[in-house]
């Protein structure tokens, strides 16, 4: 059989290749038998002339589509290619290279008749990757890895693959302070699959790396405050440098004073300390690893200090990292202070708005004053900030939208600097168009009407800050996506606003259902329309699927436990009674049954009974509130009038004081007047501001009137009282946001809650309703058919004593207080402010006692609680909270810490 040569073409060299991998067998006989010699020579001719390629093949493929190689080699049936001297074949290779999916690409000239050559490329495809194991870590570590090292099964495997894994394996474990790991590939073929790869990634993470010493140099400011910029870079403990160092934690077997211990590891200026470590003290050890990026970041945090004490020219000379001979790190800092500086004349040009005196008192920097070009900044307003008191928010707020400023450096002398703050006013600006977009259910006049920002009026950015606050109490948009554009026409002086919102959901919906066993069937349906359209109710193209966007509140809610209890509840709002001004009105109707189902008699419980024992309540509300301009519009006022009647049926509602008086009727109508102050930034979350109430809910005084109109039997017909709450509540945002979402961060909330029930005649108990009940989650129980309000006290079941030494262990209370006091801390941190699920975490402490009388109140004899919980605000269910509180004077009492804990659940509501 004949063995047919073909050539191999390179990019610059041809050479005839006789090879038995670069060759073409026709049969088993490897004698040579034919040569074509104008094929050999085609390389060697002195002038270059052209050739028709007549066929093109592709050899060696398994997975890859001929057509779609011959395209991508972009030589093709018909082509002219000039040899010698043409670069068809040269791009070729390096486009088909190019695509990593070969380990070796060649072009062969098959066949020469005339001027047209046969053509074939041989490639040779990469292996793919079949499986990936990391061995040498734990299960969890493999987990990350696989994330984070972009491997994925049935990709070519290429070299670039190999290291950008092995990059990512190496920055990990970096990141948790392993410095030195170590990564070897170990490829198997899977004969499993054809041309398929494993790869095992032999892993060594080696010591972990801490930190020993931070050592800075040239410094003098102190080392202690320069080290504490370091915010993400810390040095070990120094308790790690004690000779007695063992297995991570010291260990003394002697009488050692804490000053001696402490002059050993080099703190001399806690000399004064006279604590003494008692014999075998074990203290275990703290460390810190390092991570590069952070450790830049740490640099520049120690410059913007350095920059803040008036060392403008402060730079790290040069700083090394060395490891030690303990697989830890030692990090030298060497620095340049340079001058420390002061501020020294500052003068205004440009202002006719404003006086220099009034510019100066604002700017609030004195001649001599530490150098801070941060703070100058600042009070500038180049870095403004919502809270204002900055010049460019003084002149914003009266329309100079175009104002800017500019420092400039007037001189330089010893250690003193000069500066003179150029200003630039420009015209008033006027606000000509409000644009709003995103608002796909809510009515735009809905919006408008709370905007500050008017058309035609002067443009001012505290009116932008509070137009945006306005909208966020809506609660009808995602907080965190309102957006306000301000859009400058410098040419007429103008300025237009476009807010973008974007909806959620606020409506809610509870619905359950059940079987009580003798009971019978038990169900709740509620609905709560926070943003409904009461006006196209009967418009049938407006449910979609309800008439919604005029920004009224209806609430509808029923609830039966059988003849045992059953509700309804009806409530409407208009929020701008009128369409002109913000004048609430609300109505609630409401009526309640709760039944006894135990028969004394018979000592077994009987639904039937019910029909003869119970308690019914029925109600109606009309408030209306407005709001203030004076102190300032963050104040409302609220006027209500409400009248509930309860009807007993051999019901004893205090058996204790009222023995006997089980049957009648009582009439409670009574007047509420409150006055409230809310500038909380948003009501799901808030991150700042505060909320007073002050209220008085007052009867009329009946037995003044008509010493009568009560009688024995009954001593509730009319029942009289004056209640009298104040409600305090402060947000406070704590340190910078954390995380990807700037807006998270944590918030401290501090709250100080007041109520006293009072009455109008001495002769006269105080009335047993409308008091305060105190204790558990604060969610309603069948007492709240007698008025009281319900104050939740974390850590404590409901108690009726006074006495904190006193362990309440009863999960009812036979009778109410008519005084509390209650204060509450709480650090929060928001998990999530996706509107879709609005999730934050807590810890609390709380203190709250009630009292009978001013004769035993004592406002310092508080029962404590601590705790952790969780808030879960969803659409469609409202609020969902759990709360795990230990009640502190329940465990100091004698109690066991088991016995002191409460899990506690609140469901639609957060407890007063």
């Amino acid at each position: 059989m004949q063995k047919v040569y073909k050539i191999l073409v390179l990019a610059l060299v041809t050479s005839l290749v006789g090879i038995p991998g670069h060759s073409q067998t026709t049969g088993s006989d490897t004698t040579i038998t034919n040569i074509d010699v104008d094929l050999l020579n085609i390389f060697n001719q002195k002038t270059p002339r052209k050739y028709k390629v007549a066929s093109v093949k592709v050899v060696g493929n398994r997975t890859f589509d001929e057509n779609l190689l011959t395209s991508i080699a972009n030589i093709n049936v018909g082509d002219e290619i000039t040899i010698p001297g043409g670069d068809n074949f040269s791009k070729a290779i390096t486009k088909l290279w190019g695509q990593n999916y070969f380990s070796n690409v060649e072009i062969y000239l098959t066949k020469l008749e005339g001027r047209n050559i046969d053509v074939e490329i041989a490639v040779t495809e990469r292996s793919r990757l079949s499986k990936f194991y990391f061995r040498g870590v734990r299960k969890g570590e493999s987990e990350d890895l696989s994330g984070k090292t972009g491997l994925v099964p049935n990709r070519v495997v290429t070299e670039n693959m190999k290291i950008t894994a092995v990059e990512a394996i190496k920055k990990y474990f970096a990141e948790k302070g392993f410095r030195d790991t170590r990564v070897n590939i170990v490829e198997k073929k899977d004969t499993t699959f054809n041309n398929s790869l494993t790869l095992d990634f032999m892993i060594d993470k080696g010591p972990k790396v801490k930190i020993n010493n931070i050592n800075i140099g040239g410094n003098t400011v102190d080392a202690h405050k320069l080290k504490k910029q370091f915010k993400d870079t810390k040095e070990r403990s120094r308790l790690t440098l004690h000779p007695t160092f063992d297995s991570g934690y010291i260990v003394k077997p002697q009488r050692y004073t804490f000053e001696q211990y402490l002059k050993d590891n080099g703190y001399l200026t806690w000399s004064k300390t006279k604590r003494v470590l008692d014999p075998y003290v074990r203290i275990k050890l703290t460390g810190a690893k390092f991570d590069e990026k952070k450790y830049a970041e740490d640099k520049e945090n120690l410059l913007d200090y350095y920059n803040s004490l008036g060392f403008r020219d402060a730079v790290i000379e040069k700083d090394t990292v060395y490891h030690t001979a303990k697989s830890g790190l030692n990090i030298d800092i060497k620095v340049n202070e340079g001058h420390r500086y002061y501020f020294g004349n500052i003068t205004w040009r440009g202002n006719t708005k404003f006086s220099d005196s009034i510019l100066t008192a604002i700017l609030g920097i004195r001649k001599g004053d530490i150098y801070n070009l941060e703070v100058l900044n600042k009070k500038l307003g180049k870095s403004a900030s919502p809270d204002g008191g900055d010049i460019s928010g003084l002149y914003q707020d009266d329309g100079y939208l175009f104002f800017r400023t500019d420092p400039v450096e007037t001189a330089v002398y010893n250690d003193t600097i000069d500066y003179e703050i150029r200003i630039v006013e420009g015209p008033q600006a006027t606000i000509k168009n409000i644009r709003i977009s995103g608002n796909d259910r809510t009515k735009e006049y809905v919006i408008r009407r709370e905007l500050r920002t008017i058309p035609g009026e002067k443009f001012s950015r505290t009116d932008l800050i509070r137009s945006q606050r306005e909208i966020a109490q809506l609660n009808y948009f995602n907080q965190e996506k309102i957006k306000i554009d301000p859009v400058p026409n410098p040419d007429d002086g103008t300025v237009d606003i476009n807010y973008g919102v974007e909806e959620k959901s606020s409506d809610q919906l509870e619905l359950s259902a059940g079987w009580g066993g003798y009971i019978g069937l038990t169900g709740t349906l509620g609905v709560s329309f926070n943003n409904f359209s009461i006006r196209n109710i009967f418009k049938k193209t407006a449910w979609d699927p309800l008439p919604m966007g005029d920004g009224q509140k209806l609430s509808l809610r029923v609830q039966s436990n059988g003849k045992a209890f059953r509700s309804y509840n009806f409530s409407f709002t208009e929020p701008w009674l009128g369409g002109k001004k913000r004048n609430a009105l609300t109505v609630s109707v409401y009526n309640t049954k709760y039944g006894q189902t135990y028969d004394p008699l018979t000592g077994q419980y009987n639904p039937n009974v019910a029909d003869e024992r119970y308690i019914s309540t029925t109600g109606a509300t009309v408030s209306l509130a407005k709001q203030l301009k004076w102190p300032d519009d963050y104040f409302s006022l609220s006027l209500g009038i409400n009248y509930t009647r309860y009807k007993l049926s051999n019901y004893a509602i205090d058996p204790t004081n009222l023995p006997g008086f089980e049957n009648g009727v009582v009439n409670n109508i009574n007047f509420r007047i409150a006055l409230q102050r809310s500038s909380v930034d948003q009501p799901l979350f808030p991150r700042g501001g505060s909320t007073f109430l002050l209220s008085l809910q007052v009867t009329p005084p009946y037995s003044l009137i008509d010493p009568n109109i009560n009688s024995t039997a009954n001593p509730y017909s009319f029942i009289e009282y004056h209640k009298w709450r104040f409600n305090g509540e402060w947000y406070v945002p704590l340190g910078k946001p954390h995380g990807e979402d700037r807006n998270k961060q944590f918030v401290l909330k501090a709250s100080a809650k007041y109520g006293f029930l009072g009455r109008f005649n001495s002769k006269l108990a105080i009335s047993p309703f409308e008091r305060f009940q105190v204790g558990d989650a604060g969610l309603s129980n069948q007492f709240a058919l007698l008025g009281y309000d319900i104050i939740a006290h974390r850590g404590y079941p409901v108690y009726d004593n006074s006495d904190p030494k006193v362990n309440p262990d009863k999960q009812t209370a036979s009778q109410y207080f008519t005084i509390f006091n209650k204060y509450t801390l709480e650090m929060r941190y928001p998990l999530s402010l996706n509107p879709s699920s609005t999730i934050y975490a807590l810890g609390f402490f709380e203190a709250a006692n009630g009292w009978y009388s001013f004769k035993d109140y004592n406002p310092f004899k508080l029962r404590r609680s601590v705790g952790l919980g969780m808030r879960f605000f969803l659409p469609m269910f409202g609020l969902l909270g759990f709360d795990y509180g230990i009640g502190l004077d329940r465990f100091t009492n004698g109690g066991a810490l088991k016995d002191a804990t409460r899990f506690t659940f609140m469901l639609g509501f957060e407890p007063e």
